[in-house]
């Protein structure tokens, strides 16, 4: 009989994960918390995948009602919402008196995968998020015992692909934004949502553009001549999204 080799002692293991190998999240709702429709879509895929339930919240302000709702036994929390700063939200749920039993953050940019484990996060996911074994392990590892998870397993090697159309609104969601855009704050919030939505679609080119913006943002620079490049670039990526 397989056993958990988590816990001190062993035990059988719940009969739903015998006859589920392959879907080891089965029973488990995961709350992901992603602006970018591209990205949740590659969490959805996962998730499906491995049995779990998703949830999904655009912002902090969603979260939060959700959380009020119902207890999920995973949260994953992009860095970067429209709203605020993910981390805040990582430190708030590790420190509540009834904690979520896995907390992940997720982001394009890996540098701060250190400040989100000092906030309280279990793991770490960078974009993009694709790989079914990575997604799984990330969970399994971190799981409670008394789950009944198993860590010893055969890794799939599936690698998810999301739809286009979750790549196309969140290119349109840019170019909207950036052909009305006059608050600053709102040109430094697009340009690090679509460095991040450019990394999940393998475009180092959008990316770089993007990257660049920020970077010019926080120096003071001029952004003319980014913010027109960009839209360029936006504009082309729509098209072709739109062929396929």
């Amino acid at each position: 009989m397989l056993t958990d080799i988590t816990a001190d002692t062993p035990k059988p293991l719940p009969q739903w994960r015998l006859s589920l190998p392959n879907r080891p999240l089965t029973g488990l709702t995961v709350l992901v918390i992603e602006d970018s429709r591209f990205a949740s879509e590659a969490v959805r895929l996962l998730c499906l995948k491995s049995g779990a339930r998703i949830r999904r919240a655009d912002c902090l302000r969603s979260a939060a009602r959700h959380l009020r709702s119902y207890r999920p036994a995973v949260v994953v929390i992009d860095l970067g919402l429209p709203d605020g700063d993910g981390v805040a939200l990582i430190a708030e749920l590790h420190a509540a008196e009834l904690r979520v039993p896995v907390i992940l953050a997720m982001s394009g940019d890996p540098d701060r995968a250190s400040e989100a484990l000092a906030a309280g996060a279990d793991g770490f996911l960078p974009k993009p998020v694709e790989s079914l074994a990575v997604f799984q392990q990330a969970i399994l590892r971190v799981l409670p015992a008394d789950t009944g998870a198993m860590t010893l397993r055969a890794l799939p090697d599936d690698v998810i692909q999301p739809d286009p159309s979750g790549l196309r609104d969140d290119l349109a969601h840019v170019a909207e934004v950036l052909s009305s855009a006059h608050d600053t704050t709102e040109i430094d919030y697009i340009a690090r949502f679509l460095a991040g939505v450019a990394r999940s679609a393998h475009d180092p080119a959008l990316e770089a553009a993007a990257t660049a913006l920020a970077r010019d943002y926080n120096a003071g620079h001029a952004l003319a001549t980014d913010l027109a490049r960009i839209s360029g670039m936006v504009q082309d990526r729509l098209s072709r999204v739109a062929e396929m």
